[in-house]
């Protein structure tokens, strides 16, 4: 059964980080300790192929960065990824703080940010495409790669609470063995799974989604080294432990309790790898019976590219095949994804990881059963000619 919502787009900051914003400082005050990462600077290439093949610059990621930071035109939203561009800054010995950046890029246009935060599979696209929304930059921008700089952190994820999944460990397995099957296809036939989302009510326009979805395989199907990645929704140790350092030195929070809590969570307070374990070693999606029926997802966002591999999942029958009758809830509301499933008011929710760390510094009691995004889609793009 398909449960469609036709919303009108937003413009105005994503809510879904709500209760996130609550508990952490964040935005142009912002302040960080300098960074002991020493990777070395890199070009404006990225191993995913965000920047253009054709594309120069005479000035390096380094020196983009320093520029940008030194005029004070470093730009980001502060909604939870603002962690990884304060670790970029202190990596380079500038001050972390930066501009409030709206939800568009008219400030990248007009340059008052030149150095501004884009997911790849969003603002990136708008950036360089023409298409409706789009700015047509074309060639003319390059980008920084948080994975190529060192800094990146983990993404979109499923996660529950502890307390659901105790509760109905059947049921969790499931729903990650037909989430996963819907994030294969749709890696699979990304043009297809971009039309499946689109017709569920999209937030974007066709070919914005179209390119969405390609740049989403991306960051499902490659790690943060740039090596392919076989094994979906798998929770990588190493780059969640760097998700979770960078978290706790870049995160403020202003409860005393809370705050010496974050510096307490290791990993496995965090995520439980055994839900997922048992997902995929399954061949024929048989659990057992499951505890609860009927679920719900609730996204961090509208309906989008991002999510295809639920969408297809639910279009494909995977859910139901798997015994699950499912509800996709579009994030994007007055009440954030880890405040709803902590709530109760659904089972299942997509955040970042970051998300999920300062909630449970919170005492949410949250907990992630699968990392879909592999790497950080995070990059700052820049124009070319205002660095060269």
């Amino acid at each position: 059964m398909k449960h469609m919502t036709t919303m009108k787009r937003f413009s105005c900051a994503v809510l879904s980080a709500a209760m996130m914003l609550s508990l952490a400082a964040c935005g142009s005050s912002s302040t960080g300790e300098s960074s002991t990462t020493s990777n070395t600077a890199s070009e404006s290439s990225s191993s995913t192929d965000t920047s253009s093949s054709t594309a120069t610059t005479t000035l390096s990621a380094e020196d983009v960065i320093k520029t940008a930071a030194e005029e004070g035109k470093v730009g980001n939203w502060g909604l939870g990824n603002e962690y990884e561009v304060q670790a970029l800054l202190a990596k380079y010995g500038e001050p972390t703080t930066f501009l409030s950046q709206a939800f568009d890029m008219d400030g990248f246009d007009d340059d008052s940010i030149t150095l501004a935060s884009a997911m790849t599979y969003n603002e990136l696209g708008l950036v360089k495409n023409s298409y409706d929304g789009g700015y047509d930059y074309g060639d003319t921008v390059g980008v920084i790669d948080m994975n190529d700089e060192g800094v990146a952190m983990l993404e979109d994820n499923i996660f529950c609470t502890q307390a659901f999944a105790e509760a109905n460990p059947n049921t969790v397995k499931a729903f990650i063995y037909a989430s996963l099957k819907g994030w294969e296809y749709a890696c699979a036939n990304p043009e297809e799974a971009a039309e499946i989302v689109y017709n569920y009510g999209s937030s974007v326009s066709s070919d914005h989604q179209a390119y969405m979805a390609d740049e989403v395989k991306k960051l499902v199907e490659t790690d943060t080294n740039g090596d392919a990645v076989t094994d979906y929704g798998k929770m990588d140790e190493d780059a969640m432990q760097q998700t979770l350092d960078l978290a706790k030195q870049y995160i403020t929070l202003d409860d005393s309790t809370a705050a010496s809590k974050l510096e307490s969570l290791t990993l496995d307070d965090i995520r439980d790898t055994s839900y997922w374990e048992a997902a995929t070693a399954s061949t024929d999606g048989d659990f057992g019976t499951l505890e609860k029926t009927d679920v719900s997802i609730q996204l961090k966002w509208l309906p989008q590219a991002q999510f295809m591999g639920y969408y297809v999942a639910l279009e494909k029958g995977y859910y139901s095949d798997a015994g699950l009758n499912v509800n996709i809830v579009a994030g994007g509301g007055d009440i954030s994804e880890t405040t709803a499933v902590y709530n109760g008011s659904v089972d299942f929710g997509v955040t970042w990881v970051s998300n999920l760390i300062a909630a449970d510094a919170a005492g949410m009691g949250l907990t992630e059963v699968s990392q879909i995004f592999q790497r950080s889609g995070l990059v700052l793009v820049y124009k070319l000619a205002n660095f060269s």
